[in-house]
């Protein structure tokens, strides 16, 4: 950032800068959309790659027209932010922070932190004990009211669309 002495930040106790490792894959912005002209029943539907139907649920019962979104990402999309994530954090020697909202979106969210947590464990950990950071996850709600209490000087790994709400919040 361009600093002035003459425009004082906002938050007045962030002293380091925050990075916002931001995935860019998949989610909201890959999202296929549909307004719902009128009432009808809206299904989410999987069939494999051999053909067979392994999964059907109803989404929503529509009673007037609406809309509907479908999101996705992939194992392999995650497991390349996380490992981006970590090994930018042992580069620079900062603490890494990821969040999400698993406690709503317990199958999407929960991958995301179930894929970072399985990677930490298996591979960075005692990279990070060595190099004195730390690694955790917490809710989104939660990193929102840590990192306007905190300093900075961390990164902050957001899903997609929760990383540009970061960006949005943190540069207003």
């Amino acid at each position: 950032p361009i600093l002035i002495d003459s425009i004082k930040p906002i938050v007045k106790n962030w002293k380091k800068p925050i990075t916002i490792a931001r995935h860019a894959y998949g989610d909201v912005y890959r999202a296929t959309e549909y307004r719902v002209p009128t009432p009808g029943k809206a299904e989410l539907v999987f069939t494999d790659e051999s053909g067979k139907e392994t999964f059907r649920q109803t989404v929503y019962d529509f009673e007037c027209p609406g809309v509907l979104q479908s999101q996705y990402n992939k194992d392999s999309s995650i497991r390349s932010l996380a490992h981006s994530c970590f090994q930018y954090a042992l580069d620079v020697k900062q603490d890494l922070w990821f969040s999400a909202k698993d406690t709503i979106s317990k199958q999407y969210d929960q991958t995301f932190k179930l894929i970072f947590q399985r990677i930490f464990d298996e591979e960075y950990k005692v990279e990070f004990e060595k190099a004195g950071i730390t690694y955790f996850y917490t809710l989104i709600d939660d990193a929102v009211a840590r990192v306007m209490r905190s300093e900075g000087g961390f990164i902050w790994a957001c899903k997609n669309y929760d990383g540009d709400v970061m960006s949005d919040m943190i540069s207003a």
